[in-house]
């Protein structure tokens, strides 16, 4: 399996990812988020407007996140990096993608109330525009390996 094909598998088969965000101070800050994905561009989730990750998101757009099988044995694991613009979605793309991402977020709920997602209610969906994936690579890996663990950029369309 490609480095690619590992990065795409993650995403498609992976729902929570660990969001990165900035404090106004400038203290990172980690959020697990169960997340829907668009392809390999694209990414949203369901959050309250009092989270201070969207907070941060609404100060500083910019992210990060990293999406693992936490249940990997060591060695196993496999993780892909993203970096990213995040916003809250716009009210004019409401209609046109909250559909489709409440039902990845809840599969076995098909009828998720998407008036929940709508003022006066607190939670809203969020989206990333991620802007390069990287995949994490053992420094035992016969290829990729360099001894140490590192990251290797991969284009994933």
């Amino acid at each position: 399996m490609t480095l690619e094909d590992q990065a795409k598998h993650l995403i498609d088969t992976t729902r929570y990812m660990a969001l990165g965000t900035a404090d106004p101070d400038g203290r990172p800050r980690v959020s697990p988020v169960y997340y829907a994905p668009d392809g390999y561009s694209t990414l949203y989730w369901i959050s309250s407007l009092e989270a201070r990750h969207s907070r941060n998101i609404a100060e500083r757009p910019e992210i990060s996140m990293v999406i693992y099988d936490s249940a990997a044995p060591i060695g196993a694991g496999r993780a892909v990096y993203l970096l990213a613009t995040a916003e809250r979605l716009p009210d004019d793309e409401y209609d046109r993608y909250a559909a489709m991402a409440c039902r990845a977020r809840f599969p076995e709920q098909q009828d998720f109330p998407l008036d929940r997602l709508r003022p006066p209610e607190p939670l809203r969906l969020y989206r990333a525009h991620v802007t390069e994936h990287s995949v994490h690579i053992r420094g035992s890996d016969p290829v990729h390996g360099k001894g140490i663990d590192s990251r290797l950029v991969v284009p994933l369309t």
